[in-house]
């Protein structure tokens, strides 16, 4: 566990950061390797299922995730104040939350799934590999939900080494699973998502193990489970905005998804492909924002708030050194990513153009991310649930829509929407930070008249 109260800014940052990004590189590498696996063997309609149920599987769960990340922010507070009790009981909850959660999402998921892809507008030979692959992955959410949420309960309390630990090993055994179910049984889609499943399991049994014998505040014990009204209700006042703007993005995607395939399965596959390329490239701004989250909950709780601005504006400087790198390899690789997923000119030369375009304005994102690390931390969802509603359904989805329907650019028209949506995400985001709203969001509640701790008073 890290505090994050003390110390220089720039430095806990960028090293807790790190382990994040790792073990987010690992996830993504997975998925990587996965669309490689499932493109070279099986072929172009089965990297279409999988990538299609992406989005999907994302829609079914965003909400949680973001309900999950309400979970953390009060942790992050809790651990800030000291108040170690208030950990404890904020985490039994959390489990409790989950395990109900993840029963019913499954279920939903699994009965709503047939209408979900009749929406998209999935083409008809792509939908028997996209239906298993998606039941088989459903059944599995409980994993799924217990491991990540374990995860974000220890970077709440500034620990990002010990999930990276376990990520690896996960990843490691869901690669291995991959070659032995696909290239050497030579075994379907389903099998895919069957390994993802084993390597969850695995690794959430063996986290509870590790942690119930070494860690100092979590212990996952059935019998001492308890729940929690009041906590439970300040969580789902950050969560529920949290959990609905990632439905809001989520479902977005699956919206862009309906777009792409009004062209065709070859740019269903170039856009899978793409994608996954696009998040594995997204992972330097998205840890860091993460990390600043971290800090931003635990300094807001410790009353630190002078702390805030620094983190702010070292990440900010961090995050775009790295992203302008990210951007020129993306533009000038662009061809050799997309050739790692298949073999296929057209969908190669459709996924070309997205990374180009797309590629060029990794900044927007960067920067819009490092600010919703700081208004996440300090539990300001509310108005940010809204300005990605606007970004994404009122101005992405449209000009995807108007620009490659309706103009010369064609499918081209739907890469350029992403970074018009970016443009005007972080025009908004910016202005509501500047109004300094969100650091009244805290939800430790000092003494009235109490004034901030300063770094000479904690040293």
């Amino acid at each position: 566990m890290k505090d994050f109260s003390y110390g220089n800014e720039s430095r806990l940052i960028f090293r807790f950061a790190i382990p994040i990004l790792l073990g987010n590189v690992f996830q993504q590498f997975y998925n990587l390797v996965d669309s490689v696996i499932v493109g070279k063997f099986i072929g172009k309609e089965a990297l279409a299922a999988v990538g299609t149920s992406g989005p999907i599987i994302f829609l079914l769960v965003s909400f949680i995730i973001g309900i999950t990340m309400g979970f953390t922010v009060v942790v992050s507070q809790f651990f800030g104040a000291k108040q170690i009790e208030n950990v404890k009981k904020t985490i039994n909850t959390l489990y409790i939350s989950m395990f109900f959660t993840s029963i019913f999402v499954g279920v939903g998921g699994v009965l709503l799934s047939d209408w979900i892809f009749r929406i998209i507008d999935l083409p008809p030979q792509v939908v028997p590999n996209a239906k298993i692959f998606l039941n088989i992955f459903l059944a599995g959410l409980i994993f799924l939900f217990g491991y990540n949420s374990t995860s974000a309960i220890l970077r709440g309390l500034g620990d990002s080494k010990t999930p990276l630990y376990f990520l690896i090993g996960s990843v490691s055994l869901n690669i291995i699973l991959d070659l032995v179910f696909v290239p050497l049984l030579h075994w379907g889609v389903w099998s895919v998502a069957l390994a993802t499943i084993i390597s969850e399991a695995v690794a959430f049994i063996a986290q509870i193990l590790y942690l119930n014998k070494y860690h100092k505040v979590i212990k996952f014990s059935l019998r001492d489970l308890t729940f929690d009204k009041d906590i439970f209700y300040k969580s789902m006042k950050i969560g529920i905005p949290t959990g609905l703007q990632q439905t809001f993005v989520a479902a977005g995607m699956v919206a862009l998804y309906w777009v792409v395939n009004q062209f065709g399965i070859n740019a269903n596959a170039a856009y899978s492909a793409a994608g996954r390329v696009d998040s594995f490239l997204a992972i330097p701004a998205m840890s860091f924002s993460i990390a600043l989250s971290a800090f931003v909950g635990q300094n807001l709780g410790a009353n630190r708030p002078d702390r805030v601005k620094k983190g702010f504006h070292a990440t900010l400087l961090i995050v775009s050194v790295i992203t302008v790198g990210i951007s020129i390899i993306a533009v000038t690789f662009s061809g050799l990513l997309m050739r790692m997923f298949t073999n296929d000119p057209v969908v190669i030369a459709i996924g070309r153009e997205y990374l180009v375009i797309v590629g060029a304005f990794y900044l927007l994102f960067a920067l819009m991310f490092v600010i919703v690390g700081v208004l996440r931390g300090a539990g300001d969802t509310l108005i940010p649930m809204f300005i990605s509603l606007i970004s994404l359904w009122l101005i992405r989805i449209p000009v995807a829509y108007v620009l490659s329907m309706n103009t010369s650019l064609g499918i081209q028209g739907i890469w350029w929407a992403v970074p018009i949506g970016w443009s005007s995400g972080l025009i908004l985001y910016y202005l509501y930070y500047r109004k300094g709203r969100w650091k009244s969001k805290v939800v430790v509640n000092y003494p009235r008249g109490t004034v901030p701790v300063t770094e000479r008073s904690t040293e």
